[in-house]
């Protein structure tokens, strides 16, 4: 409390001029797998979180950073990322796909390890959030949105130390180095974070390691990155009833990855090849593993190959996506998946409108085939104001655990049938130097989607069941403002932020008394954001949200976090502290978020 009332007042005494941000977000190009387009052409419901605003926020994961993402749902159950879960736009944790460097890193056991990255927050450069269908990009995963993370390969030469610690135990370390040259570029890192948590048995222990280079000759690339993450926490009540105190789990996560880029006047390919592991060791009481306990491991080989091709009628997309899932476990069993999909998309461009139809096809060894149309429609009324639309079918196998677990509380069902919705999207847009604001409607009309639920009263066992229609619709809004880019010139303000989602849905034909993630979406969202330069080298960032779910066993609740950063040559130092006012809260019906949690630390950088 101290910190941010001295910080606010020296932010009214205080008119010094701030350093300008140089990123151009129009600029940004999205790295869609096939046709790439500047943010500020994309005909779709996308944000984008920049390095910049990554280095400024109140956060020490991926999880923690995408809460302020207008439509992005963020259901922790452990602390700092050790296991969250993701939805947009109201779907379940099961319907948002999650990339890294367009790389699918969707598990199959189940999505509960989709935000498993094996990269560290601090290695990534930006994340773009796709809101809507993906299917026709992705793949069947991206249901109602996709997220892509995009890591970085710095242009400079340095090494890097950074050291943080605070209450309950935190603490952590991490060290990495960029090595570039003319040609060839690379970049290490290596982190350990721990605590002992913040109740009983909520500690935890995670390391990350992650290694990429990139290397150019002529018209051709090369980039290799590979990545390793280990998290081992207590799991008080997160997935049994809170009477089971002493759950605790191990989650292993791998990637590696080759791709090629090969670009000509007209064409850019790119094929890859890329391996992910995940093993998820889990123990019901962590003193006595013989009770129950379950080892999954699952292994995703891929192959993929990317082009876009320009020609006068336009720009081209055609892509060929194949993989081998294998599964081995404990409790459910031996399974192997084939899969094979095609996309093929064209981008027209008649003066002011945009059209861009497409296509995928998808064969799966055992669900058989679908096919996933769409179209985005754009029209630009002025150089700043663009109306958008878009129209795309989209669908989800079920996981290995929605087909087959078995468990004291929890049964698989082997009968379930692949979800599938058409998703409708428009919107205006308004983007200027300085200045983005966004509004758009979607409505998403759902069949046979999925969901752990109870028939009837006197069921015991939660297992999944397909719905016969369930239908999401809802707006959000959007403004960001960059005043020292705005005004072209220095200026104490920096970054203010404002959004706020509003999501309903409809349940048509629901025959269950209970239902565990379907109708657990938040119906009000709001976000605020606003960074501040102090004095030479010292700055501030506050972010509020408030959250209002739909489920009354969770209610609603107003969450502050804030960061106070002085910068020097050499050091970064920081204090933050989340949850400022301790407000207690849950963002999943189990477990009880921690209050007040500050937490500091130094970066030190050595460029040569």
């Amino acid at each position: 409390m101290r910190i941010l009332l001295t910080s606010s007042l020296l932010f009214w005494l205080s008119m010094l001029s701030a350093q300008p941000d140089t990123l151009d977000l129009d600029q940004v190009v999205v790295q869609s797998n096939r046709i790439e387009l500047k943010f500020s052409e994309v005909s779709r419901s996308m944000e984008i979180i920049t390095k910049e605003e990554i280095a400024v926020a109140p956060v020490q994961s991926v999880a923690e950073l995408l809460h302020y993402v207008s439509g992005v749902d963020i259901r922790q159950q452990g602390i700092n990322g050790m296991q969250a879960d993701v939805s947009i736009r109201g779907g379940t944790f099961e319907q948002a796909l999650i990339l890294l460097n367009g790389i699918k890193l969707s598990d199959p056991q189940t999505g509960h390890h989709n935000l498993s990255l094996p990269i560290d927050i601090e290695s990534i450069e930006r994340i773009e959030v796709l809101k809507g269908p993906g299917a026709r990009i992705y793949g069947q995963n991206a249901f109602a949105g996709a997220i892509n993370i995009i890591s970085k390969v710095p242009d400079e030469r340095y090494s890097a130390i950074q050291l943080n610690a605070g209450e309950n135990a935190l603490g952590g370390i991490r060290v990495s180095a960029a090595l570039p040259n003319s040609n060839f570029k690379q970049f290490l890192s290596f982190s350990k974070h721990f605590s002992e948590g913040y109740r009983h048995n909520t500690d935890y222990g995670m390391h990350t390691l992650w290694y990429q280079n990139q290397f150019k000759f002529i018209n051709n690339e090369v980039n290799l990155f590979a990545g390793m993450a280990e998290r081992s926490f207590g799991a008080n009540g997160f997935y049994a009833s809170p009477q089971f105190e002493d759950q605790h789990e191990t989650v292993q996560t791998s990637l590696v990855a080759l791709e090629f880029k090969h670009v000509t006047r007209n064409l850019i390919s790119k094929p890859r090849f890329y391996w992910r592991r995940n093993q998820d060791k889990y123990i019901l009481f962590k003193d006595n593993p013989s009770i129950y306990q379950n080892l999954h491991i699952s292994q995703t080989y891929g192959f993929e190959w990317n082009n876009s091709l320009s020609s006068k009628l336009g720009t081209t997309g055609i892509g060929l996506d194949l993989n081998r899932v294998r599964l081995q476990s404990n409790n459910l069993g031996w399974y192997h998946r084939n899969v094979a999909g095609i996309f093929l998309e064209h981008r027209f461009e008649y003066g002011n409108l945009d059209i861009t139809p497409g296509a995928a096809y998808y064969y799966y060894s055992d669900f058989g085939s679908r096919f996933f149309p769409g179209i985005d429609l754009g029209y630009r009324i002025s150089p700043a104001v663009q109306a958008f639309a878009n129209i795309g079918y989209t669908w989800r196998i079920p996981s290995f655990t929605d087909l087959y677990y078995q468990g004291p509380t929890n049964l698989g069902n082997p009968d379930l049938t692949p979800e599938s919705a058409l998703s409708y999207e428009a919107g205006l847009k308004y983007n200027q130097k300085g200045m983005h604001a966004q509004v758009s409607g979607f409505y998403r009309d759902g069949n046979n989607l999925i969901d752990w639920a109870k028939q009837t009263a006197a069921d015991t066992l939660w297992q999944p069941l397909n719905y016969n229609n369930i239908n999401t619709y809802g707006f959000d809004l959007s403004l960001g403002i960059n005043l020292p880019r705005l005004l072209e010139h220095n200026f104490f303000i920096k970054n203010i932020k404002l959004a706020y989602t509003f999501l309903e849905s409809e349940q048509v034909e629901l025959d269950v008394v209970a239902s565990r993630y379907t109708f657990d979406q938040l119906r009000h969202q709001f976000i605020f954001g606003f960074d501040y330069h102090i004095i030479a080298g010292l700055n501030h960032s506050i972010r509020y949200r408030y959250a209002d779910r739909v489920s009354e066993a969770v209610g609603d609740y107003h969450l502050v976090d804030s960061r106070l950063s002085w910068k020097t040559k050499i050091a970064t130092l920081y204090i933050e502290a989340t949850n400022l006012f301790d407000q207690e809260y849950s963002e999943s019906s189990l477990v009880p978020m921690p209050g007040r949690w500050i937490r500091g630390g130094v970066n030190f950088k050595f460029k040569y």
